[in-house]
């Protein structure tokens, strides 16, 4: 059961740190773009399926699609994002430049990986209560004891802890890159 619950903490934890990826700092990253879901071929693919993500320097980046009829189709993604970015389609490559960031969009991206922060925390606190749920069954079904029991749920509290603590670090380090200048 505890190693279940590292496993599913640890999945909790690489989620969070792919979505805070996705949150722009003031400087150009692949993560900004390689998640975003383009719709080609009759279905939704992230944009990293389709194409490789090339950061030529810390303003721009460039999006070379392995099929050049994807081309519109990344544009139109990149377009509808929250990104706000403009993306420029050359024919062969997609470029985005990265603007600087306002004084307003840095509060409003702190706001958003905050928001994306608690929801990993909500998450990993879905995890602690049905953990705690098995072990008060397995007290009620005599399968084993209360001291195992409060040993159990030290364990499973300990864990949870150190991911909280991962989470809230993680959130720290994108905080101070957004609000670099």
């Amino acid at each position: 059961m505890l190693e279940e619950l590292k496993a599913k903490l640890d999945q909790s934890l690489n989620a969070f740190r792919e979505d805070l990826n996705g949150v722009r700092t003031g400087r150009a990253g692949a993560g900004l773009v390689e998640n975003l879901v383009v719709d080609v071929y009759g279905s939704k693919m992230p944009l990293k399926q389709i194409a490789s993500v090339m950061v030529p320097d810390a303003r721009s980046l460039a999006i070379q699609p392995w099929d050049k009829s994807n081309l519109a189709p990344i544009e139109k993604a990149i377009r509808e994002s929250d990104l706000g970015f403009n993306p420029m389609n050359d024919g062969t490559l997609v470029r985005i430049n990265v603007p600087p960031l306002s004084e307003e969009r840095r509060v409003e991206l702190s706001k958003i990986a905050s928001g994306k922060a608690e929801n990993a925390r909500v998450s990993v606190r879905n995890l602690r209560r049905d953990v705690m749920d098995k072990i008060t069954a397995q007290v009620k079904n005599k399968e084993i004891g209360e001291d195992e029991q409060s040993r159990l749920e030290k364990q499973v509290q300990e864990k949870i802890d150190a991911v909280v603590s991962a989470i809230d670090d993680l959130l720290k380090q994108k905080e101070i890159e957004i609000k670099t200048v």
